[in-house]
């Protein structure tokens, strides 16, 4: 997918930065130096049309050496997909003498090489919740590290299956339903799966301040439409959607992070980027790319794996995400001063304006009263309403209580007063049409 802090506008309708008429909620900027795009759709055998280069092939064999050290027992037996070059990373596949895939990563960047430790971290820690039955699809299993003065190269098993196809999904039971459960056990891992490998952990006000942040910058830079800023704001001063409990989040979902197989998710890669915090961020992705009939089959599997129960403003915190990925991606191309990525996100945050207008993300309604039936009334402020009677009640011999007689009301005496008091029998206030009921059969 590309170097470190790549960043890639991934839309409904499929396109890259180019996109310019595409849904409401379907924006999705995403920072990640992960690799295998699509990739594990190919057969191990296939050959790489990239790979012709004499030069290319003998950093494949360089790497495929490196693996046999890295990991014991590791014997190589031919080189396999993928096979891919970038700025910052190399990798390479291979089938070893047993049968076994691997994967061969290796970078001289040191950004990337710390985030390909941490993500092992993660990967190590969930592949024990595999085992353990807890999670229903794979992750891959790290097999082993080089460090060098300027390289830094890890070994991984190769996960099995296809990237998953959302245009595919169909309502029902069957991968619709598998994403939801997916995602609803990947945000129910133990978050120290995340915090122990030293990975951002931010509670629910540290997200909200951090989206606040992010609106005063893209504020700053004058190119963000007034309603839309008024709009993000009002939905994140709204404490009340920022009631969650923070989980583990994968990040980078995209198609080709999802793998499948027989109808089912098999497996999740690309957890550069995890971290503990929202699960909106991860499901911001599945309300822009997933087809909306399948919404409802997506999210009652979600809300089943999560023990928890549903989340109520989760739609709406992962529309306010999705939009606001626009601002992240218009700050990217401030901060790294590339006019062509400010004008495509100053257009499309022009086309979210256009589209959501003043329209509020979140609608708030008044509570409203249920008519009563019958002939309205009005009454005098002093006029007795319903009459109300005093029943002595005695207690019973299997413990229950049943009304004795009914005695005049509050007010006819002090001395009828005084009897009510100390170790007589309880008196309870009922109204007048309850005292025939109350005496029936007795």
């Amino acid at each position: 997918m590309g170097s470190a802090g790549r960043q890639q506008f991934v839309s409904d309708c499929g396109e890259t930065t180019s996109s310019r008429a595409c849904p409401r909620g379907s924006y999705d900027v995403r920072p990640s130096f992960a690799y295998g795009g699509g990739m594990s759709s190919s057969t191990p055998d296939q050959p790489d049309p990239k790979a012709g280069s004499s030069s290319h092939r003998a950093t494949m064999l360089r790497l495929a050496a490196l693996a046999a050290v890295a990991v014991p027992g590791l014997d190589p037996a031919r080189l396999a997909l993928p096979q891919e070059h970038s700025k910052d990373l190399e990798v390479t596949g291979l089938i070893d003498t047993q049968g076994r895939h691997w994967e061969v990563l290796e970078t001289s960047d040191d950004v990337t090489g710390a985030a390909l430790e941490a993500e092992a971290e993660v990967l190590r820690r969930m592949g024990r919740q595999v085992d353990n039955g807890h999670l229903s699809f794979d992750v891959a299993r790290p097999g082993g590290v080089l460090r060098g003065s300027t390289t830094y190269v890890q070994v991984r098993s190769h996960l099995e299956g296809r990237p998953i196809s959302v245009d595919a999904l169909h309502p029902g039971p069957g991968l619709s339903a598998g994403l939801g459960r997916a995602l609803g056990e990947l945000h129910e891992l133990p978050t120290t799966v995340v915090s122990e490998a030293g990975l951002p952990v931010y509670d629910a006000e540290d997200v909200r301040r951090r989206w606040l942040t992010l609106v005063e910058e893209a504020r700053g830079t004058g190119h963000v439409p007034p309603t839309l800023l008024v709009r993000w704001e009002n939905t994140l001063k709204d404490t009340a959607l920022w009631r969650f409990r923070p989980v583990v989040v994968h990040g980078d979902l995209a198609e080709e992070n999802v793998l499948t197989a027989g109808g089912a998710v098999v497996a999740l890669r690309g957890l550069s980027q995890a971290h503990v915090g929202d699960p909106a961020e991860d499901m911001a992705w599945v309300y822009s790319a997933a087809p909306v009939d399948c919404l409802d089959s997506i999210e009652d599997a979600y809300d089943v794996a999560r023990r928890e129960g549903s989340d109520k403003h989760l739609r709406h915190r992962a529309e306010l995400v999705s939009e606001l990925s626009l601002a992240r991606w218009l700050m990217h191309g401030v901060r790294s001063e590339d006019d062509d990525i400010i004008d495509d996100a100053i257009a499309m945050l022009q086309d979210l304006d256009d589209q959501v207008g003043a329209e509020p993300l979140v609608e708030h309604s008044s509570p409203r009263l249920a008519p009563v039936p019958g002939e309205k009334e009005h009454a005098e402020p002093d006029q007795v309403t319903a009459e109300v009677a005093m029943v002595q009640v005695e207690e019973g011999r299997e413990g229950g209580r049943r009304p004795a007689r009914a005695v005049d009301p509050p007010g006819a005496g002090r001395q009828d007063q005084d009897r009510g008091r100390g170790s007589g029998p309880t008196l309870h206030l009922v109204r007048g049409e309850d005292l025939t009921a109350g005496h029936t059969g007795h």
